[in-house]
């Protein structure tokens, strides 16, 4: 049975992947400072004699005992991470020092979090894991992209340095239940605008492009990539290969809600990748780990959830 830590673990992803440790047999320590994420998503977790609720700024040292640490926390969404950018890059460098310096403390496995946004607006389709990315170091999504490049830089200096056993995925579009109606997210916008009868904003004219990963296989991919012999490190991309625009994104969420919403376009903000799609050949390979969920299936789930909360 191990004892593991999960920061940002009240949020979107990390409390799917609380309840997923939790039902194999993990004591689990959620670590949050509940800034985008919610009590509610763990609410059916309290009481658990395996969980744990911890309010704690992870950019800020902790000292714990533990036998693995996956690294969730940092806002995810533009709308969460331009909010305050400083905060946002000293979430992924200062989160990243402290999350490292306790691994190397105890020993323990910890897997980062990082993101298909270091790949920027990418010249390479698909982008593979080999691929440096294009991004813009100074535009207004770079607390983001950045921050975890950095991170990624941290993983990979600790690992030659200091010896500690990381693994590191790089996570595409994901959705699901429990995302924030106002996180401003595609999927999630479109949907909340769908069920509300409101017009379907696209940013551009919907030719760019997004590979959308259903919750459940994001983490099974990442439980997989934490059970790997130590040699494997990653980076290793985590997603769905199969490629949408946001047009035919709008119109499958106007499809499945029944809704008379109009889509609408307005200008697209600064540095937008027009092309999201990730190369999972090392996950087929490495991981034995392809997603199941398509999209048509994850928004019939995700529609379902956000009707019950809106």
């Amino acid at each position: 049975m191990k004892r593991t830590l999960v920061t940002g673990g009240a949020g979107f992803l990390g409390s799917h992947l609380c309840d997923r440790l939790i039902a194999s047999g993990h004591d689990v320590l959620c670590l949050d400072n509940f800034f985008t994420g919610n009590k509610s998503n763990i609410q059916h977790l309290i009481g658990n004699t395996r969980f744990e609720i911890i309010r704690h700024d992870i950019i800020n040292p902790i000292y714990l005992e533990v036998d693995q640490i996956y690294n969730l926390a940092c806002p995810a969404s533009p709308i969460h991470y331009q909010y305050n950018p400083i905060k946002t890059i000293k979430t992924n460098v200062m989160g990243a020092i402290n999350t490292l310096g306790l691994a190397k403390r105890v020993r323990a496995t910890i897997l980062q979090a990082s993101t298909s946004e270091i790949y920027g607006d990418p010249d390479m389709h698909p982008q593979r894991e080999d691929y440096w990315g294009h991004v813009n170091p100074v535009g207004i999504r770079s607390c983001y992209d950045e921050g975890k490049r950095a991170a990624e830089c941290l993983f990979m200096d600790y690992h030659r340095q200091n010896g500690v056993n990381i693994k590191i995925i790089r996570i595409f579009n994901t959705y699901g239940p429990r995302m924030s109606p106002n996180d401003g997210r595609v999927v999630s916008n479109f949907i909340v605008q769908a069920l509300n009868g409101q017009d379907i904003t696209i940013y551009g004219n919907g030719s760019q492009t997004r590979s959308f990963c259903f919750v459940s296989d994001l983490v099974d991919g990442a439980i997989r990539m934490m059970k790997t012999p130590d040699e494997v490190i990653g980076p290793i991309n985590l997603g769905n290969p199969n490629e949408f625009t946001i047009r035919e994104l709008a119109e499958a969420v106007i499809r499945r809600t029944c809704s008379k919403s109009r889509i609408i376009f307005k200008p697209l903000p600064a540095d937008d990748p027009t092309q999201r799609k990730p190369d999972i050949t090392m996950a087929k390979n490495i991981l034995n780990w392809e997603p199941k969920i398509q999209l048509e299936a994850g928004l019939i789930k995700t529609i379902n959830y956000f009707k019950e909360i809106i």
